[in-house]
């Protein structure tokens, strides 16, 4: 009992805060995921699908799950996803919306299961396996589709269509005709969103923005910019209960069929976009979270979310931080999050259903945005060759084919390179150097010559082995047990004898983290590629200085001496 009610005010400052960042996200993604449909209720059914999805995703991830402080919800990825499964049912079936629903359904249900299964066989573990580009690539392909999808409604138009489709039809819709005020409103988001956290942190852009565009659009004439429209106030209903589900007629088998890919698609990206946002809790938080009983809660979440025609989602990054930062830590702030979005659907859908769809077109475009990794693009001549590859790879085939098709592609040409690069090594002579193994404990033979003045505020980490996308994991665990009170920490990278993006940032991350605590870093023994690319990355020298950087210990040991001399 103490575990949940132990930090009451914190978690639910937490998750009203969350809560209150959640809804213009749930009504934004909602309305995105049904815009491919043609019906003049389009944004009302998905405004309320995007808030039973919250609702009910984020009530039962966070009674179930492995991760005490996450909010899940409609996520970018997953409604990426869920728009194509929309549109493509809604072709299918000549305009039927209750075979819309129905494949929503079933697909939410089928990543619910999906999930559940991935929990239970113990999979979570092997999300660390995923290659930074892949993942990079993925997820700016994602942010992309995102901006894209929303330039219609930014104008005031309606657009459906693959990316190429959007792309080559928006000059045309556009010079037959666009509303200025939708245009206004939607810069007015954007610029709201982004440059209010300039001013101030303590109230959420996107509400704020939410609100004010809003009221602004209230004294223009009635009809000059589509809004969301009336969304049913009450309890979720079951999909069989549903007014817009008509069960008789239904061809079950072919939906049932049609329903498992995207659900295994949205059960692997929610899956992974979950334990992500888990491992940017823990950070924060300083605890760990359990990756197999999170895919279960998930699971559950969604399956739930699905059977009451809410949209699928996954762990949120931007409103489990916005939590933990407003002091939420245990699953209680994400229950008063799910609360928070019920009430909304009970009693205030009459005020909701003002709002402007190019304002939550803007607000989206701010999201697709923050999704762009924009350091891995900046990066991309300073990286491996073969990891800019298989990151433009990644990114085009996410924009201009199919997600799921692009993380497969990904994975493979990681995979392949990687080999290649193990060979490579073992051709070179660096056999021994092929395990990693991060060993704190034992000391190499050169060590004794330490200065016995410093030897208590000196702490040496030695890394044995390639620190590459596979290893990382381990290295942030070995990383993160640096004693707070080292003054200096010497990092020994003779055994490493490559490099690849995901570890540099990892190495970088850890290294700023380190001096962030007030210590000295010092590196030893680095040997060529992974020296060329901590260059290359300006690790060296804009965050370790070249004096900072020894060829043997032995020249550490002396610079070492020569500082605790001139101290004493």
């Amino acid at each position: 009992m103490n575990k949940i009610f132990g930090n009451l005010k914190g978690d639910l400052f937490g998750g009203l805060t969350a809560g209150i960042v959640a809804l213009p996200l749930a009504l934004a993604f909602g309305i995105q995921a049904f815009g491919g449909i043609d019906s003049p209720d389009a944004a009302s059914i998905g405004a309320l699908a995007g808030l039973v999805g919250a609702t009910m995703l984020g009530m039962f991830a966070a009674i179930f799950g492995g991760t005490p402080s996450q909010i899940s919800g409609p996520t970018g990825p997953m409604t990426v996803v869920s728009a194509a499964l929309v549109s493509s049912a809604w072709a299918a079936s000549s305009g039927s919306l209750s075979a819309v629903l129905i494949s929503m359904t079933m697909a939410a249900l089928f990543c619910g299961l999906f999930q559940i299964l991935f929990g239970v066989i113990k999979l979570g573990k092997y999300v660390r396996y995923i290659p930074y580009p892949v993942l990079s690539g993925f997820m700016s392909g994602i942010g992309v589709i995102i901006i894209l999808q929303q330039l219609y409604p930014l104008v005031g138009l309606k657009g459906s269509g693959s990316m190429i489709q959007l792309l080559a039809g928006f000059p045309t819709a556009v010079a037959t005709g666009f509303t200025l005020a939708a245009l206004l409103l939607g810069v007015g988001t954007i610029l709201i969103v982004t440059l209010l956290p300039l001013l101030t942190k303590k109230v959420p852009a996107t509400l704020v923005a939410l609100i004010v565009m809003t009221v602004v659009s209230l004294f223009l004439p009635k009809g000059s910019v589509s809004i969301i429209g009336d969304i049913p106030a009450g309890l979720p209903k079951p999909f069989f209960l549903n007014d817009n589900v008509t069960l008789a007629g239904l061809d079950w088998l072919f939906i049932l069929k049609a329903a498992i890919i995207p659900g295994l698609t949205l059960a692997g990206l929610g899956s992974i976009d979950t334990l992500l946002t888990s491992v940017v809790a823990d950070n924060i938080t300083k605890t760990k979270h359990n990756s197999n009983r999170e895919l279960i809660g998930q699971g559950i979440g969604n399956a739930v979310a699905g059977l009451f025609c809410g949209l699928p989602g996954a762990g949120a990054t931007m409103r489990t931080v916005v939590n933990v930062r407003s002091g939420g830590r245990t699953r209680l702030s994400g229950v008063v999050h799910a609360l928070l979005l019920l009430a909304v659907m009970l009693g205030l859908g009459s005020l909701v259903k003002y709002v402007p769809l190019s304002v939550l077109a803007g607000i989206l475009i701010t999201v697709g945005w923050g999704i762009i990794d924009f350091k891995g693009f900046r990066d991309l001549f300073k990286i491996p060759r073969a990891d800019a590859v298989v990151l433009i790879v990644v990114f085009l085939v996410t924009v201009f084919v199919d997600l799921l098709t692009a993380v497969g592609i990904g994975m493979v040409i990681a995979c392949v390179l990687f080999m290649k690069r193990a060979s490579d090594l073992v051709e070179g002579g660096y056999s021994s150097q092929e395990m990693t193994n991060f060993d704190k404990e034992s000391p190499w033979n050169d060590e004794g010559g330490m200065p016995d003045t410093a030897k208590h505020s000196i702490y040496i980490q030695r890394l044995n082995g390639p620190i590459f996308f596979g290893t990382i994991n381990k290295f942030k665990q070995v990383m993160t047990d640096v004693p707070v009170d080292a003054k200096i920490v010497i990092i020994r990278m003779r055994l490493v004898s490559f490099m690849d993006q995901s570890g540099l940032y990892a190495m970088e991350t850890a290294i700023k983290e380190i001096q962030d605590r007030g210590a000295t870093v010092l590196m030893t023994i680095i040997q060529p590629q992974p020296m060329y690319m901590l260059r290359r990355m300006n690790v060296i020298p804009a965050i370790v200085p070249e004096d900072h950087t020894f060829k043997t210990f032995e020249d550490c040991t002396d610079y070492l001496r020569q500082i605790t001399s001139q101290k004493s």
